[in-house]
């Protein structure tokens, strides 16, 4: 593969994404910035097919991109290193994201929303980084009659609450101790160490008092596998609506299954992946294609940020975005933890 054959594939990648018709020999060699003749141009389409990046849709017509054209096509995008973002779109997005004193969360949310935005697609994100914090603080409030919350809350700000109800009201005596029990139990404990086994085994301390405060522990069960959990959050889904390439009862099928996504996303490898419908049957979204993108968090994978759009979807547009906003919320979750220990190590045992 030379790169005159590479230009030619671009060429004819980038035509048909924007109109979404056959591409010819003449028009590809007008567009290219070596001269050759069409001719030359049609045999190296020719090889293209053969290599199975491009094909031809009828005898008459000119090519489209097969699925394998359009991977090496992104390859040689994320490779090139040509399509970096300008310093004053860079300080637009970052305003976009907003860092500010804000959470983790708010941040991840942030920049999913901004690059839904962005790239007029959806953007989807799982969101792991909880699992590296602590929990910090556990509260049992009382809300009425039979009723009472549990409240949990992070190192990295996050808040997590479950409603109880239970079969009659705790004493003040049996609602010291189960407060006690869970102070002793979950504080400062990490949130991957914070998992059902280790709560069930816990609870026996509670000997008599077990039946009558069941209902909370079983909540705390709950909050753990809610924390312990990565659940996708899509934004942007109107995009996928508006777009013309969809049919709406796909889009319909999908978002009902969209959490089905989360192996994907979570399991590709690091730099940008991408799958288009033809490779999973299960994504129901004909003529889609997702974009993938991880980030972390002190060096280790938090989650992932991905695109849905189109397979003639922009990429050379939307891959810079995808990888910036990768890159900054790896930097800004990474620091909001640095930040963290340091107040942590400043307050007095």
């Amino acid at each position: 593969m030379d790169n005159r054959k590479l230009k030619v594939l671009a060429a004819v990648v980038d035509e048909y994404i924007q109109t979404g018709e056959p591409v010819g020999s003449k028009k590809i060699a007008d567009k290219l910035d070596i001269k050759v003749s069409s001719a030359t141009i049609r045999n190296d389409m020719s090889t293209l097919e053969q290599l199975g990046l491009l094909m031809q849709p009828h005898t008459s017509a000119g090519r489209i991109p097969t699925y394998e054209g359009y991977r090496l096509y992104i390859k040689e995008i994320v490779g090139g290193g040509e399509h970096s973002l300008p310093a004053e779109e860079k300080e637009r997005l970052d305003a976009m994201i907003n860092s500010g004193e804000q959470t983790e969360e708010f941040l991840i949310q942030s920049a999913t929303t901004a690059l839904a935005e962005i790239t007029n697609c959806a953007a989807v994100v799982t969101n792991n980084s909880l699992k590296f914090s602590v929990i910090s603080k556990v509260e049992v409030i009382p809300t009425g009659r039979r009723l009472y919350v549990i409240l949990l809350i992070t190192s990295n700000g996050s808040i997590k609450n479950r409603a109880c109800r239970l079969n009659f009201d705790l004493s003040n005596e049996q609602l010291d101790i189960f407060t006690k029990y869970i102070e002793n139990s979950l504080e400062g404990v990490s949130v991957e160490e914070f998992s059902e086994d280790k709560l069930r085994d816990a609870a026996t301390a509670l000997g008599a008092y077990m039946t009558a405060l069941s209902p909370l522990v079983e909540g705390l069960c709950q909050i753990s596998r809610d924390m312990n959990s990565s659940v996708i959050t899509m934004k942007g889904e109107e995009n996928l609506y508006s777009c013309e390439e969809f049919e709406r009862n796909d889009i319909v099928q999908f978002m009902s299954r969209k959490n089905e996504l989360k192996n994907f996303l979570d399991n590709t490898f690091s730099g940008i992946s991408v799958m288009f419908n033809e490779d999973n049957k299960d994504f129901v979204i004909g003529n889609s294609s997702i974009l993938v993108s991880h980030y972390s968090k002190d060096g280790k994978q938090a989650g992932s940020l991905g695109v849905i759009g189109p397979l003639r979807l922009d990429y050379a547009k939307v891959i810079p975005y995808l990888e910036y906003f990768s890159n900054k919320l790896s930097s800004l979750i990474t620091d909001k933890n640095d930040e963290a220990d340091d107040e942590n190590d400043g307050v007095e045992k």
